[in-house]
């Protein structure tokens, strides 16, 4: 299931959970829509090793700035806390489950 972030639980989860990928999204973004289903596919196959999350930037706009996304959507892998990877536009599942597998590995 993908978490939805905001500022009140932003930190907890990025901090206690070992691997989280971010999806910033806007509910009018077209090119957000079409990445969703493999989001929820990555919830699934990620359950219990990864958590996929989405922060809407119209309602976070702290967050967007804070990680100066200029575009959406936009995707932020992180690893005990800290940004280890970024990509920008939609991205296959396959292209995030390789990267996401990496990360764990390393």
């Amino acid at each position: 299931m993908i978490q939805h972030l905001d500022k009140s639980n932003f930190d907890a989860t990025i901090n206690t959970n070992d691997v989280v990928l971010v999806d910033f999204f806007a509910d009018w973004c077209g090119p957000c829509k079409a990445l969703h289903p493999a989001l929820e596919e990555l919830a699934t196959d990620f359950d219990g090793v990864a958590v996929i999350s989405k922060i809407n930037v119209d309602k976070n706009p702290e967050l967007a700035a804070q990680f100066k996304v200029r575009s959406i959507p936009a995707l932020f892998y992180f690893k005990n806390g800290e940004v280890v990877g970024t990509q920008n536009g939609v991205q296959s599942k396959s292209v995030m489950t390789s990267h996401l597998e990496s990360i764990i590995k390393s």
